[in-house]
């Protein structure tokens, strides 16, 4: 009975990514297909009586296997080695300024959240 609702999790949320795509296909986005249908998941989650504990199973099901799911990206810069060299600096320091400036915004959204609920809560 848990192998079937695996199942049928993992066939929602590649429902919501084939409608995604569809949708970024027909109306040509610039935004990748599978955001738009995270966003439409995420729209159905706040507008809906749904829950994302409806989907545990077969989301961490995937979230568990995750690092598998980047062998391909992994086995790409292999191949391509010669891109990588060319570009690599750039791209190294894209990375870590990226990372920087999302550890600093999620750790200011973080401590802004607390301080909020500390004064609610009072």
């Amino acid at each position: 009975m848990r192998l079937v609702r695996i199942v049928i999790h993992i066939v929602v949320l590649y429902v919501f990514y084939w409608a995604g795509t569809w949708i970024q296909d027909v109306l040509q986005l610039p935004v990748p297909g599978s955001i738009i249908g995270m966003l439409l998941l995420l729209a159905v989650f706040v507008f809906t009586a749904a829950t994302p504990k409806w989907l545990q199973d077969g989301s961490g099901l995937l979230l568990g296997n995750m690092p598998l799911l980047f062998l391909p990206v992994t086995a790409g810069l292999v191949v391509h080695g010669e891109l990588f060299s060319l570009l690599g600096a750039g791209l190294i320091t894209a990375v870590f300024i990226s990372t920087l400036l999302v550890m600093g915004t999620g750790s200011w959204v973080t401590q802004y959240l607390l301080k909020r609920g500390e004064r609610y809560r009072e």
